[in-house]
């Protein structure tokens, strides 16, 4: 039976930790644990782990996960003040929240190691 502690966490890509925590530390994520082969980010009770992988090529990486928040605009708009330009290409970039055909708001985050992050409303 699952508890209450149980979770899953995504693993995500990062060519430069020094990179990855900067970009993500522009909208509020914030260093749990760093050494030279895994760095913890977190935000509220969002957590994304990150291993090194400095081969990867950002513009075919298919790296992806999904965070489900309660407050979808406060996301992207902390993404949005943090530098990240709205466009349809290049990396970083912010796709704005918008109602999806699948029924929820959500946008989405790539960051410059090209990993797609879908910020999803959360329904209550």
């Amino acid at each position: 039976m699952a508890s209450a502690r149980d979770r899953a966490v995504p693993n995500l890509p990062s060519r430069s930790f020094d990179a990855t925590e900067a970009f993500y530390g522009g909208f509020g994520f914030q260093r749990a644990f760093r050494d030279e082969g895994w760095m913890i980010l977190v935000r509220g009770d969002l957590q994304l782990e990150f291993f090194p992988h400095p081969q990867l090529d950002p513009s075919s990486s298919s790296f992806m996960c999904c965070l489900r928040v309660g407050d979808v605009d406060e996301l992207a708009a902390a993404v949005r003040r943090s530098g990240v330009p709205e466009r349809t290409t290049g990396m970083p970039r912010l796709h704005p929240v918008r109602m999806q055909e699948w029924g929820l708001r959500a946008g989405y985050v790539i960051d410059p190691d090209g990993t797609q992050l879908a910020i999803i409303e959360q329904p209550r």
